[in-house]
């Protein structure tokens, strides 16, 4: 793809630089030649960062670290100083909290509202890509029913998320409105918000304790071997993801919000796949639940799988238009089972799962 960043020397700061997406990301702003500002709780850990170290011994660009507090006002005035793009990444994602507000909601808004508000104090500032999510523009499958023509588009706004109900999606939804109210009381600075869907695919190092690795972890330790149901979702690639953040960041018409999702799919479709691929050397789902038996279980295997949960997306389709992200952003996304199995083959590699040879 296209490098459609300026040649300026000015420094570019990726927050929460230790995550899934950003580490993709820091990988593209270096091979890319940029000095890039990196924010991590504790930057003189040598172990957590050394991936990050190791990512720009060997390329052109240059990567700097700086301790931050999501929570803290003012903590990323030194790593935001003289920095032209911003790219908010840093926000919790899980599914198993104890107090959904403390734990999902405040670092989800107050650190959006921390780093803008130093956007606002930082002159140098021309433009900020926050990671949203499909969490903010839906809730529950049900909800495709009602968008227009019953596809999900960057006009549509999760309605149905609660503290309750989908916390984790009420979470990022309050978060981008957020970003958008803030943005829109200056005139300084652009917003461009990616919103992706379920991110898969392998990250530049192991992101074991991420959702996303849990997941597919479980499709290929034997956790699901008893099956999967037919629970709608977007699945999209971890490297599409940040190359997205990447054009959002440096295209000059790159504007609003992006559906990042690169394939409308389901559990049992992304069942079939690994089945496909491993079937034959891990302990892999080998059938549909139906719907009424994932009702009755699977709140006992999963407090987060609530039976209303099951009842709103299990046999239910997702279906989410990402038009705008080919067309704005230049966008091309790799068939799944690319995905898949560049995933998988990193969980066999560093001998998360055990793989017959």
């Amino acid at each position: 793809m296209s490098d459609p960043s300026p040649k300026s020397a000015a420094p570019v700061l990726v927050t929460g630089a230790t995550g899934y997406v950003a580490g993709r990301l820091i990988e593209l702003l270096l091979q890319r030649g940029h000095t890039v500002h990196g924010t991590v709780r504790d930057p003189s850990n040598a172990e957590r960062r050394a991936y990050l170290d190791a990512l720009a011994a060997d390329a052109p660009g240059e990567l700097k670290l700086f301790g931050a507090d999501l929570l803290a006002e003012g903590a990323f005035a030194e790593a935001m100083a003289g920095c032209e793009v911003v790219f908010h990444t840093a926000s919790p994602f899980t599914t198993q909290v104890t107090d959904p507000q403390k734990d999902l909601v405040d670092p989800a808004v107050q650190g959006t509202r921390n780093v803008l508000a130093q956007a606002n104090a930082t002159p140098s500032v021309k433009r900020v890509v926050v990671t949203s999510s499909c969490a903010a523009i839906y809730g529950d499958n049900a909800d495709v029913a009602q968008a227009p023509d019953g596809v999900l588009t960057e006009a549509v706004w999760n309605t149905s998320s609660t503290l309750a109900h989908q916390p984790y999606s009420y979470s990022k939804t309050e978060a981008e409105r957020a970003a958008w109210a803030i943005h829109d009381a200056q005139d300084r600075w652009r917003l461009v918000t990616v919103n992706p869907s379920l991110v898969l695919g392998p990250g530049v190092t192991h992101h074991g304790s991420s959702e996303s690795y849990k997941l597919l972890t479980q499709f290929v330790d034997g956790t699901f071997r008893a099956g999967v149901p037919r629970y709608g979702m977007g699945v999209v690639d971890v490297r599409e993801v940040a190359e997205a953040h990447y054009q959002a960041g440096f295209r000059p018409d790159a504007e609003g919000r992006h559906i990042v999702s690169g394939h409308n799919s389901d559990l049992a479709d992304f069942a079939a796949i690994v089945r496909g691929l491993y079937a034959d050397r891990l302990p892999v789902p080998r059938r549909v639940m139906p719907k009424w038996l994932v009702w009755l279980v699977g709140p006992l295997a999963n407090k987060a799988m609530t039976r209303k949960v099951v009842s709103l997306n299990a046999d239910v389709p997702f279906r989410a238009d990402h038009s705008k992200s080919v067309r704005a952003l230049g966008l091309t996304y790799r068939p799944l089972e690319d995905t898949v199995r560049d995933h998988v083959d990193q969980l066999i590699a560093v001998g998360a799962v055990k793989a017959k040879a």
